[in-house]
């Protein structure tokens, strides 16, 4: 592929070239993402190891900034990366992406826990999340851009969309391997040691897809633009220094990314966690069944994909927005329905009321592990917390004593051992410390989390080709890579923590679906009013 024709392309079969461009940057970008989720798959096995010093509801709420911390990163990363792109290349950037991942992947599998090393434990472990986010902020803009540069000019939605099931192949991968590596080993030895094999084996996925990835040629694009003479001297600063640059990439952020971000976390990683931490669902349990809507839903993003090519991104974009920020609350109140009705059916006949003075009432999340919450409100709050129990608060006059009505049962704060006081009557009460797994609507369970994984598919199927074709090729990688980093790496990897941490502070376990829902609304008025249709354009442009 030498020549800026063949990167235009014309209609016709795929290439045995094409083929190998899409096959080899997919691959190698889905073993950049198992490597990046396995970590948030394990995040109870991490939280156990590295955050021994606090509470568990604690430890696993640090474990999740821990994982937000990569996403943190990632638009320091894309703006690294993104320079280094438009200055010696796609190729090569993805090169020292991948590699930075993988090492970053490998040391986590081999560093010791807090038992060990002490508070070390978790800056070392937070300090390679670190080193992966930076890694990842670089590698989706090139390997997208890559393929997007080799497409024909009206296949370019369904070229890169194969680009798009990487994340979720990521994920998919990440829970297959855990899931065999879990029923081999048994739970008491994978608890122990075990969980460390999948971080392990990133290092022979590094390999592989460096082999694969070395065997490709450079972008005829930026080929071509740097043999003219046209390259970009300082992407960033002509990327986001002019106004006509930065407002594209601000829209795109508030428009686009952003919004595709918190439908895909909160419907594939939230979801996850919702079914483990909040409905009890047995880890294998809710691991197979996502697994299975990730098989299901898959495809769909080739089909957004090339149906973006016909009627544009655009529109798919927007309808996926519309369905999160319109059904999530039915969806979410589904699946404690049929993946929990005991809980269910608790939640409605032993409603549960804190009843407090509102100034001895403290958010329940200990930012280092070390603050002494100790009013009547609090160890209430804190033991309902931990319990994973649904409650409403009513405001109390100044000095009230704090209590918690569970069904007709009421418990003052200042009963002796009062947590589990509160622990025996919500168990009496017929809050289930657990899931029955005989009690699961499979079919019905597995639907809905298969509806989530589609509206992934309809916002995040046609969103690389729609960045590609916003930015001229001088800018593209830094201009790209920047909105979709703040949007995937901010909006939406925070969004774990954000929603447990209003969950914590409501009472309510569907209270913090109001994030991706007013994030998702925000991005359908910014997309509809201020982002172009872009799927007609010629992005040879320099």
């Amino acid at each position: 592929m030498s020549s800026v024709t063949t990167a235009r392309g014309k209609s016709g079969a795929m290439s045995s070239e094409q083929k190998m461009v899409i096959f080899a940057s997919s691959l190698g970008t889905v073993f950049e993402w198992y490597d990046f989720y396995i970590y948030g798959t394990l995040g109870v096995f991490l939280a156990k190891y590295f955050f021994a010093n606090v509470p568990p509801a604690v430890g696993f709420i640090f474990a999740l900034l821990a994982f937000a911390a990569g996403f943190a990163v990632r638009p320091f990363g894309a703006l690294i990366f993104g320079r280094l792109g438009d200055l010696i290349g796609r190729k090569y950037t993805f090169l020292i992406t991948m590699t930075l991942m993988g090492v970053g992947t490998f040391f986590i599998g081999l560093l010791p826990g807090y038992a060990t090393l002490g508070i070390l434990a978790p800056i070392l472990l937070i300090a390679f999340r670190l080193i992966q986010g930076l890694a990842l902020g670089g590698e989706y803009g090139g390997a997208a851009i890559y393929v997007a540069e080799h497409a024909p000019a009206d296949k370019r939605g369904f070229y890169t969309s194969w680009i798009q099931t990487t994340a979720t192949l990521g994920l998919f991968m990440a829970l297959l391997l855990i899931l065999g590596i879990r029923t081999l080993m048994g739970e008491q030895a994978f608890g122990e040691w075990g969980w460390r094999i999948p971080f392990l084996l990133s290092a022979v996925l590094l390999v592989i897809s460096i082999w694969i990835r070395l065997k490709l040629n450079e972008s005829p694009l930026f080929q071509k633009m740097v043999a003219e003479g046209k390259a970009s001297k300082r992407p960033l600063s002509e990327a986001f220094g002019e106004w006509k640059n930065a407002k594209i990439a601000l829209c795109a952020l508030l428009g686009a990314t952003a919004g595709e971000a918190v439908i895909w976390y909160g419907g594939q990683f939230y979801a996850l966690f919702f079914l483990t931490q909040t409905l009890k669902v047995p880890a294998t349990t809710a691991q197979i069944m996502i697994a299975i809507s990730l098989a299901l839903g898959t495809p769909f993003f080739i089909f957004f994909g090339w149906l973006s090519d016909r009627i544009g991104r655009k529109p798919i974009m927007l309808a996926g927005f519309a369905l999160g920020a319109l059904t999530y609350f039915s969806i979410f109140q589904g699946l404690t329905h049929f993946a929990n009705p005991a809980l269910e059916k608790a939640l409605a006949a032993s409603p549960v009321t804190v009843t407090a003075d509102p100034s001895e009432c403290s958010f329940q999340f200990k930012a280092t592990g070390t603050e002494k919450f100790t009013t009547g409100c609090d160890n209430i709050k804190a033991a309902l917390v931990n319990l994973s129990v649904n409650y409403t608060n009513v405001q109390a006059p100044k000095g009230t004593p704090a209590s918690v009505k569970i069904g007709d049962q009421v418990i003052p704060a200042n009963t002796p051992d009062v947590a589990k006081v509160i622990a025996a009557a919500v168990k009496s009460h017929g809050y289930p410390a657990a899931a029955d797994v005989n009690q699961i609507n499979y079919p019905m369970t597995v639907l809905l989390l298969t509806i989530l994984v589609i509206y992934v598919t309809m916002v995040y199927g046609p969103i690389a080709a729609w960045l590609v074709e916003l930015f001229p090729t001088r800018i593209r990688y830094s201009g790209l890579s920047l909105p979709y980093h703040i949007g995937n790496g901010w909006f939406g990897g925070f969004l774990p923590a954000t929603v447990f941490a209003i969950v914590a502070a409501t009472g309510n376990i569907y209270s913090g679906l109001w994030y991706p829902i007013i994030i998702a609304c925000m991005s359908f008025v910014v997309g509809l009013i201020f982002l172009p249709e872009t799927k007609d354009r010629d992005i040879t442009k320099v």
